[in-house]
């Protein structure tokens, strides 16, 4: 039982599993997580980039494992979950972070493109939950933290089928909070404004689009990746208890204006 606030925030006893962690928001989690004191199973493609980051984490007495995995192969999935419950014996919270972003614009848009990114950022986040969510059900607690979108809400251009998918994930989270919520499992989705990640590249090499972005904002600035450290440790923590189903935009005042 929860006794103070700062109890409240900690995740000692938690294991997270994040995928897209060798990088941009999923590197940011971890680190925000294990800070909070969670064990860390981190997935992605890059191995090189995932041992680079099991090691910065465990000179700040991080533990991490990891796991290589290319997510857009179905036959990866079962492995994945099998491995990730293998290494800490549990998984408590379910970061969905592993996206990709091809901006094409209409015209250009294959059935090709259009799967990989619904697969991925729609497709995956369900079925790495499903798999998990049993086991949370039966300890009667869990966590799933989902990626949204500026684009969860708006049209930008060059961004159709990466639009399309994350609606999907606002939905996708909804929906999640009404099946498992009443279990113990909480499902919750981060929306960020810009942040300067791989996958936003293309926009961040442009000054004046860099610029012209920061002045939409009610702020007057783009997002630091440390701007997610709170909203992840808190929808992560027991001090989001009584939170499910929604979408938390953070962007500076983006959606706002």
């Amino acid at each position: 039982m929860v006794t103070n606030a700062l109890e409240a925030f900690s995740l000692h006893d938690k294991v997270a599993l994040i995928t897209g962690a060798s990088s941009g928001i999923g590197a940011q989690q971890a680190r925000a997580l294990g800070s909070a004191g969670a064990r860390l199973v981190l997935v992605a493609r890059s191995e090189d980039s995932l041992k680079a980051l099991q090691a910065e984490l465990a000179d700040k007495d991080i533990k991490a494992s990891y796991i290589a995995a290319d997510l857009l192969d179905e036959q990866q999935w079962d492995s994945v979950v099998e491995q990730a419950q293998s290494c800490y014996g549990q998984i408590d919270i379910l970061c969905n972070t592993a996206g990709v972003n091809l901006r094409q614009a209409a015209e250009q848009v294959t059935s090709e493109s259009w799967d990989i990114t619904q697969i991925l950022n729609v497709k995956v986040p369900f079925m790495l939950a499903q798999k998990l969510v049993p086991a949370m059900q039966a300890r009667g607690w869990g966590r799933i933290i989902n990626v949204a979108s500026l684009q969860s809400a708006r049209a930008l251009t060059n961004g159709i089928a990466y639009g399309a998918s994350k609606g999907a994930v606002a939905q996708l989270t909804r929906a999640m909070a009404e099946a498992w919520s009443a279990s113990g499992v909480g499902c919750n989705a981060i929306a960020p404004g810009f942040f300067h990640t791989g996958l936003t590249q293309a926009v961040f090499d442009s000054p004046e689009i860099v610029e012209k972005l920061a002045k939409q904002t009610a702020i007057g600035r783009n997002g630091d990746l440390q701007d997610l450290d709170g909203i992840t440790v808190f929808l992560a923590s027991r001090a989001a208890d009584y939170i499910t189903g929604q979408v938390i935009y953070v962007d500076g005042g983006f959606t706002a204006k």
